[in-house]
């Protein structure tokens, strides 16, 4: 599929009184912690804080008359039901949006207000795949028009307005754009475009680390769908790629970052603590990937796209947990503790100055001598626990460390 430039031209010049242009901005701090020249797109800074309402808006907006008289429908895992529901208020369009029931409250609450009375949302099954078939089923029983997140040459040419604006914000080829793989087609147009208008630029996919489906198949060579992911990242962890994307990939030999998903959450946390804007996780990939690539961008111009900053603020708690795991500060363990008084006085002293109980659970058994404790020990130098390690077991208590058992991670945070 070749995007013609005249027509992201025309898409830009279609929605210029409703979408805005974002900058693109230099983050002084990027630059020196990686030596290179780190531009940040800030398509959070989108009245709906994420630039998938230029596709939304392009393909809609193309729409024949008698196309809107007759209702849309999508699916979404998240953020691409609020673009549709947004771009249909906007231009007064009946739609039906179907999303998994396992979508967060806060996102079907702003779906629904994004799109007021021009929209109905249907909760159908727990995956993003399950509400796909549902919309489709709809869109042939009821003659809709489908408002496709990816595969669609007018969505490919409403995404494609963010790269034209990257190079007419920089006024030259950047060296490196880095953006997030989602099953399909964040990569795949930024590749063909650049590709087609014969751009200086090498292009760099970012996926989580228990979503490496991208990675898995280029490895393989064949579009692999894996049998297990973790879905902690969001719309970016899924089984397997789209079939175009891949063979897009493929043939450009893309280069994959895998980001450990705890590694991600200290990433969202920088951003928090020295930028003071919040990130989601898919979207902090693109930062998080330069932790790998840091000798490789090295005096570089480098891209990366920020998007969507509808965070989910019940999920910081889980981010600083996972953040404190990678980072080696926070550690839980299950200690066998002798039933006695005195024996938590005594554990103290495995402990070093700054070193802190952050959780302790102790259940009294009276027909044994010894009872488990499940505590959660944090740290501010990750060299202690060898230290405190050491002392647990001079001083005869037994300990089992599940700091990476995601069942006791899961059941406890």
């Amino acid at each position: 599929m070749k995007i013609k430039l005249k027509n992201i031209i025309k898409a830009k010049h279609d929605f210029w009184h409703f979408i805005n242009t974002t900058p693109l901005v230099y983050s002084e701090r990027l630059s020196k912690k990686y030596d290179a020249n780190i531009y940040l797109k800030r398509e959070d800074l989108q009245p709906v804080r994420s630039y998938k309402i230029r596709w939304a808006f392009n393909l809609i907006n193309s729409l024949s008359k008698k196309e809107k008289d007759a209702w849309v429908v999508c699916a979404s895992a998240w953020n691409h039901a609020q673009w549709v529901a947004i771009t249909c208020n906007h231009l007064k369009i009946n739609g039906t949006i179907f999303m998994p029931i396992t979508t967060p409250e806060q996102k079907v609450y702003k779906t629904k207000q994004f799109g007021w009375k021009y929209i109905d949302i249907v909760l159908i099954w727990d995956t993003f795949d399950e509400a796909f078939k549902a919309s489709k089923n709809f869109e042939k029983k009821h003659w809709s028009t489908f408002v496709h997140p990816f595969d669609d040459e007018r969505i490919i040419t409403g995404q494609a307005t963010i790269w034209l604006e990257i190079y007419d914000e920089l006024e030259k080829d950047p060296d490196y754009i880095i953006c997030p793989i989602w099953g399909w087609w964040v990569v795949s147009w930024i590749i063909s475009i650049t590709k087609d208008l014969e751009k200086n630029t090498k292009i760099i996919g970012a996926e989580p680390t228990w979503a490496l489906s991208m990675k898995t198949s280029l490895e393989n060579w064949i579009n692999t769908a894996l049998e297990k992911i973790d879905v902690f990242v969001d719309w970016a962890s899924v089984g397997r790629v789209w079939d175009k994307t891949f063979q897009i990939a493929k043939e450009y030999n893309l280069q994959i970052i895998s980001c450990p998903e705890n590694r991600v959450c200290t990433t969202i946390l920088e951003y928090l603590k020295e930028d003071w804007f919040v990130i989601e996780p898919a979207w902090a990939l693109t930062t998080d990937a330069l932790k790998d690539l840091k000798e490789e961008i090295k005096w570089k111009d480098v891209v990366l796209i920020v998007s969507w900053g509808n965070f989910d603020f019940e999920r910081l708690q889980e981010v600083k947990e996972r953040s404190m795991r990678y980072e080696w500060l926070k550690r839980y363990f299950i200690i066998s503790f002798p039933q006695r008084p005195g024996a938590l006085k005594d554990f103290l002293w495995c402990l070093w100055e700054n070193d802190d109980i952050a959780r302790f659970e102790y259940l009294k058994k009276s027909n044994k001598n010894r009872a488990p404790v499940f505590i959660w020990i944090e740290t501010n130098d990750k060299n202690n626990w060898e230290k405190i390690t050491n002392k647990m077991e001079k001083l005869w208590f037994k300990h089992h460390d599940v700091t990476n058992d995601e069942l006791y991670f899961d059941l406890l945070v």
